[in-house]
């Protein structure tokens, strides 16, 4: 599983605007690209389940049963009971409260990080960009789940430093991107001409910049969450994320890959499930949303 995004580098021709602002705007766009309802409703559908999941969850996620011990999906138990008779259902629901958060966590840290760097290296140029841009590589420059994984070693096995390791190789993709829109929107007239009427560098930035990179941006975002979904999956099942017992989809996958030799395939399908419905859905967003934002691909 890889960590990095493919970077949404829209750079050709800027996004802007529509004309059409608000509500109009809105309803328009969905109706155009009813695929943005369907990955924001898987999206939902998850998020909503694991807000909920003291009450949803049919059983308590840590209460063992060894009598009840790896039973077949069933009346008593939908998903089938683990290794040490705990339901995987309710185990599967309450992992969304670990996984989730990782991905906007990771995200979050990723893009403030990068978007700051890429913002400073391609409106202040010269030393700071050449500076900035080769700690970039320097981060570019280990394979990205390795780089996850050796930072989550050093910090220690735990969900926050997974979440901080995951965020930090996501910084890249933000950096370059951002980077790349400013250097463009440097050469267009509409910022020439600010800065000759006086504009100061932080109103150019705040009122004309950031406005245009909101698109590439948002796109990156839903794409990113699907990697970093993936990525806190894949530390989890090395045994880099939040220990155990607590539910989290990674690790239930590790612990159930064990018995599928002996025919006990539920074991994994609930949380494979769950991470194929999540980074599914982030997917399914960011498409849509590159192809009703990028004006390339409008009609």
């Amino acid at each position: 599983m890889s960590t990095a995004a493919p970077a949404y580098t829209g750079v050709d021709e800027l996004p802007v605007a529509l004309e059409e602002q608000g509500p109009p705007r809105l309803r328009r766009l969905l109706l155009d690209h009813p695929r943005i309802i369907v990955g924001l409703l898987l999206l939902l559908l998850l998020a909503v389940t694991a807000l909920v999941a003291p009450w949803v969850a049919p059983r308590n996620p840590l209460a063992v049963d060894p009598d009840n011990a790896r039973l077949g999906p069933g009346l008593a138990h939908l998903f089938g009971t683990d290794e040490l008779g705990r339901d995987v259902l309710s185990r599967v629901i309450w992992g969304g409260r670990i996984s989730l958060p990782v991905a906007f966590v990771a995200v979050a840290v990723g893009l403030t990080v990068g978007g700051a760097i890429g913002l400073a290296a391609g409106y202040r140029g010269g030393a700071a960009d050449l500076l900035l841009m080769r700690l970039i590589d320097g981060i570019l420059a280990f394979p990205a789940l390795i780089l996850a994984i050796a930072l989550v070693a050093a910090l220690g096995p735990s969900l926050k430093n997974a979440m901080i390791a995951i965020g930090i190789v996501q910084v890249p993709v933000y950096a370059r991107l951002t980077r790349a829109q400013v250097l463009q929107l440097k050469g267009l007239d509409f910022i020439t001409a600010s800065r000759a009427l006086g504009a100061s560098a932080t109103r150019i930035i705040g009122r004309h910049m950031l406005p245009n990179l909101l698109n590439p941006l948002i796109v990156q975002v839903t794409l990113s969450a699907a990697a970093a979904m993936l990525a806190e999956a894949t530390l989890s099942f090395l045994g880099l994320s939040a220990p155990p017992p607590t539910p989290d989809w990674g690790f239930m996958i590790n612990t159930g890959q064990r018995y599928l030799i002996n025919g006990d395939w539920w074991l994994t399908l609930g949380p494979g499930a769950a991470i194929c419905i999540a980074v599914f859905g982030f997917n399914w967003l960011g498409d849509a949303l590159r192809d009703a934002l990028d004006p390339r691909l409008r009609r």
